[in-house]
């Protein structure tokens, strides 16, 4: 029987500890119902997880993002950006816009009469 080492994998995935949590992370997957790749072989799932990681049947940096993937507590979710509103043409219903805009103009005496008339809110107790 054909005993899976460090050396078969570490090719595959320079850390070892890297390596460890891949495989025990695929080891997971498998016991909770994903499908095998190899053969078992009357093998335990770690050493599954192994021989997979060794005969590259599953992609380390895929196992990496799902392992990623399945710890994280918050995932952002990328949603489209608003889209601009276009400007509304100013001038003629045509959208020449040969017309000046005329705009109201109000001096600054007139501004402090007007404030001036305004009644201030009744303070009832």
């Amino acid at each position: 029987m054909a005993r899976v080492t460090v050396e078969d994998c570490i090719d595959k995935v320079d850390n070892r500890f890297e390596l460890v949590l891949l495989a025990s992370h695929r080891a997971r997957l498998i016991s909770s119902g994903a499908p095998l790749t190899i053969d078992r072989d009357n093998d335990k799932n770690p050493v599954v997880a192994l021989r997979e990681i060794a005969d590259s049947s599953v992609s380390a940096g895929d196992l990496k993002e799902d392992l990623i993937h399945s710890l994280q507590k918050f995932v952002e979710v990328d949603e489209p950006e608003a889209e601009t509103v276009p400007m509304i043409p100013v001038g003629s219903e045509d959208g020449s816009g040969d017309e000046q805009v005329q705009f109201d103009r109000m001096s600054e005496e007139e501004l402090l009469a007007g404030l001036e008339g305004l009644t201030p809110p009744d303070d009832r107790d």
